[in-house]
């Protein structure tokens, strides 16, 4: 059991030697270690080769994530619809005044107390609406 344990430990040791042997090889100049860490930038998606700032900020632009699938973007804007059938609810039940509407629809009411009610028609499928005379 103890040879077990032994062993173990020995190739974990062994493991961690290698794996430190591979990080001093690729800061090492000679030109098998620059290619083991151009193909270990290339596996691991970063910049083979070191480029300048300009070509890095294109890099990060990639890399940055998506426009339309970040909520911070998508949802930047309140929720118009939503809030304009809550105020029409509330301008139902009196809790909210919009002035606005409150004048058109006063307006309105004038225009039918003289006469002026305005009367949209559309004559669909009819061909002598289409036609000048």
């Amino acid at each position: 059991m103890d040879d077990g344990k032994r062993k173990s430990k020995k190739t974990s040791l062994i493991m961690a030697t290698n794996y430190a042997k591979y990080a001093e090889l690729i800061k090492a100049s000679t030109d098998y270690a620059r290619r083991m860490k151009r193909l270990s930038n290339r596996i691991f998606g970063e910049v083979a080769i070191p480029t300048n700032s300009k070509s890095m900020k294109v890099v990060k632009m990639f890399e940055a994530r998506p426009l339309h699938s970040n909520e911070e973007v998508v949802h930047y804007y309140p929720r118009h619809m939503e809030t304009h059938a809550l105020m029409l609810r509330l301008r139902e039940y009196g809790l909210f005044r919009d002035e606005h509407q409150d004048f058109k629809e006063e307006m309105r009411r004038l225009r039918e107390l003289r006469g002026k009610v305005k009367v949209w028609r559309r004559k669909l499928g009819d061909a002598s609406a289409n036609t000048p005379s």
